[in-house]
């Protein structure tokens, strides 16, 4: 081979391997490879199992197959009109027997010998005959059967116009042979020693051309470790940053006021945490603050503590949260009990008249008696003629929802503002310490006494009658029901059968089966005619955000009797009616996903139940689930999660603030981690690192790699 430069390195452009100009380099840039170390970390999407032979009476009807046939006929050739030439043959297995033909490929006529063997892939088409079935394949991938020599997968990676599978795989398999003394592990030897890990060497490897399932699955598992490992340490050092000073210090701190007015004394959790936050907005120090609390442990209560310390300051505070619907919640709940304390609150949201908001902007910027003390609002509180005249304090709900941008530009509105954030997913600690490094974290791990239970129930589609009998009953005895489906449309259900395995289906065991998913589309209109007398209603995230608003405005208000949903439904939405339950495909969630879910019932006084519906017979999948029937304890949920599932759960719902508080680290795999232990390894292995090694000077090439990942900047929500 020819190559246009001598010397080669992971930052060599891809244009330096043969066959790769200019119109190739600028295809490859489209999928974010610019050069030959992106090249190798271009990870398959899927690999075709040409490893799983069958009989041509057993091949997929929706998808690929692998069949091994005996050639039984000479070749055939000829020549179409437009000078397109045609071969035909064929082959037939103990089942059956296949016309084979291929299109403009003239020179294979003399490569399919009668009595040859071959194993082909693709499409088998059947039809009925006078003489039986008869299969046909057009064009199939060919190889010469050698059993136990033949590739089992092949990768099938992501494209873009101009460039082919084919294109790809040769590009890497050319780089990895280049490059491969050049593999070096950045990860320390007793790292990989203690959590059993293969080489990096070996990990590439095999994610472009695995040996076998247990080869594939070491190397998926390296290689997610790696990124955890990488982010954590990058999290880890981000945290390490000092704290700002000029904050205002907030010295009043007699809240008796307020809690005589709850109807409800705080539980010993919540008194810890008011505590912690009374310290931090002691001092002049801002306070960078997030609050973990289960559905129903009392966040609100605490932040009005929080509040409460920052009015009686002289100062003023602002709660922001995602929806209008949240927004108007919190200032239903919290403004009678500041204002009878003396203190003026406002809502302001997208909704609000042109002329509220001009009068409550002017509260804002105002002082004495017309200054507002506490604003709560959705985005329209980030808008640049929204000025305050003394914003000491920003609380943020549901604080996934918001961009570290967002809440930033809230910031500049006050002087070092005190910030404190809101969560309702329960986290492990060891994983909360790597997702919020650079935020002091207070948990309320205890609920209020008296909440009720809500019951929770594990059935397969044999149920379906039953099921359908329960939201009769429900909406009958005056409740209101959710269902939620994993996607939209019909059409986004996966072809498990297609052939192709999805990184996420790999194990050590071999492959995960997974049943159909259940579309939300299509449940929404089978419920309207299973239940004609039933409103039902549709929610998903395609929708404009006014149409969403208003589907959950007119279940808030009761107008809808079942609301079919994506995970879309508004966490913190309290709809107290709500009383039943129902989540499709169970197995498709992580356990402190439904516990989320589950969470938006069991609000009032009505007894609620929660369904789990899956056919995944998988006893792993069945234990799983179980542990949703056996425990309403949300940080008991996120721990079984955690060793059961792996952190893609919490890291598909927190990565996007997480990743730019790490400084820019783009995951490739770790949202689709199979390795249950990955996370909490990683992050063990990245505080040990840390704290023994604060600067990384005596692990060079870790330090190095850490120093140009942190710099790259690159972010992908």
């Amino acid at each position: 081979m020819a190559y246009k430069t001598t010397e080669f390195n992971t930052a060599s452009p891809v244009s330096a391997l043969p066959g790769v100009g200019p119109a190739k380099q600028a295809a490859y840039k489209k999928i974010g490879v610019s050069t030959l170390g992106d090249l190798i970390n271009h990870v398959p999407r899927a690999y075709e199992n040409r490893g799983e032979i069958r009989p041509l009476d057993c091949s997929r009807d929706d998808g690929k197959t692998a069949v091994v046939l005996t050639v039984c006929t000479p070749v055939q050739s000829s020549r179409l009109r437009g000078g397109k030439t045609v071969i035909k043959f064929r082959a037939s297995d103990d089942s059956g027997l296949c016309d084979l033909v291929f299109f403009n490929q003239p020179y294979l006529k003399g490569t399919f010998v009668t009595g040859s063997v071959w194993r082909f892939w693709g499409k088998v088409e059947r039809r009925l005959t006078r003489n039986g079935m008869r299969y046909s394949m057009s064009s199939p991938v060919y190889e010469r059967w050698e059993p136990g020599m033949l590739q089992d997968f092949t990768p099938v990676y992501p494209l873009t116009e101009g460039l082919t599978q084919k294109q790809i795989a040769r590009d890497i398999a050319e780089t990895l042979r280049l490059l491969s003394p050049q593999i070096t592990d950045i990860l320390p030897q007793e790292i990989i020693s203690k959590y059993r890990l293969c080489t990096l060497a070996y990990a590439l490897r095999n994610i472009h051309n695995p040996e076998n399932y247990p080869a594939l699955a070491a190397a998926k598992r390296r290689l997610v470790f790696d990124e955890l490992f990488t982010f954590s340490l990058l999290v880890a050092r981000q945290g390490m940053h000092r704290r700002e000073t000029g904050a205002f210090p907030c010295v009043k701190q007699n809240i008796s006021p307020l809690l005589s007015l709850l109807p409800f004394e705080l539980t010993e959790a919540q008194k810890r945490c008011v505590r912690e936050i009374a310290a931090d907005m002691k001092t002049d120090v801002r306070m960078s603050r997030i609050l973990i609390g289960d559905v129903g442990s009392g966040k609100t209560a605490v932040a009005a503590a929080a509040i409460c310390i920052c009015l009686m300051n002289g100062r003023q505070a602002a709660l922001m949260a995602p929806t209008e619907i949240l927004a108007s919640q919190h200032y239903s709940d919290l403004s009678p009990v500041f204002e009878k304390l003396g203190f003026r609150c406002a809502l302001l949201t997208g909704s609000v008249s042109a002329a509220q908001k001009k009068r409550i902007k002017a509260g804002l910027s105002a002082d004495g008696e017309e200054k507002i003390d506490l604003v709560i609002g959705t985005h329209a509180l980030l808008t640049e003629d929204v000025a305050f005249s003394s914003l000491s304090l920003i609380v943020t709900d549901e604080q996934h929802r918001f961009g570290v941008e967002q809440r930033a530009a809230l910031a500049e509105k006050g002087l070092f503002p005190h910030m404190l954030s809101m969560s309702a997913t329960p986290i492990p600690r060891s994983l909360a310490l790597v997702l919020y490094g650079d935020l002091d974290i207070s948990r309320i791990d205890e609920m209020p006494p008296g909440r009720q239970k809500t019951d929770t129930y594990l059935v397969d589609e044999s149920k379906r009658a039953r099921v359908n009998a329960f939201i009769e009953r429900t909406v009958a005895d005056g409740g209101q029901v959710y269902v939620v489906c994993p996607s939209i449309d019909e059409q986004e259900n996966e072809t498990y059968d297609s052939g192709e395995v999805g990184l996420d289906e790999i194990t050590e065991s071999g492959l995960l089966s997974k049943p159909p998913l259940k579309a939300a589309k299509v449940y929404a209109e089978q419920l309207r005619q299973t239940l004609p007398g039933i409103t039902v209603a549709l929610i998903h995230g395609r929708m404009k955000a006014a149409e969403k608003e208003a589907v959950m405005t007119g279940f808030v208000a009761g107008d809808i009797n079942v609301l079919v949903s994506t995970t879309v439904i508004e966490v913190g939405v309290n709809v107290a009616n709500a009383s039943l339950m129902i989540i499709e495909n169970a197995e498709r969630f992580g356990l402190s996903q439904l516990h989320q879910l589950r969470g938006r019932v069991g609000r009032g006084k009505r007894k609620s139940c929660c369904i789990l519906i899956s056919d995944d017979s998988s006893v792993s999948s069945h234990e799983r689930l179980s542990v949703m029937c056996e425990t309403n304890n949300g940080f008991e949920i996120a721990e079984a999660d955690l060793r059961t599932r792996g952190p893609g759960d919490f890291i598909a719902a927190h990565r996007g603030d997480a990743i730019r508080q790490s400084g820019g680290f783009k995951f490739r795999l770790a949202d689709v981690s199979g390795d249950a232990g990955a996370f909490a390894c990683a992050t063990e292995a990245a505080r040990e690192i840390i704290t023994t090694d604060p600067d990384l000077s005596a692990h060079p090439l870790l330090k190095d790699y850490i120093d140009k990942t942190a710099a790259a900047g690159t972010i992908t929500d």
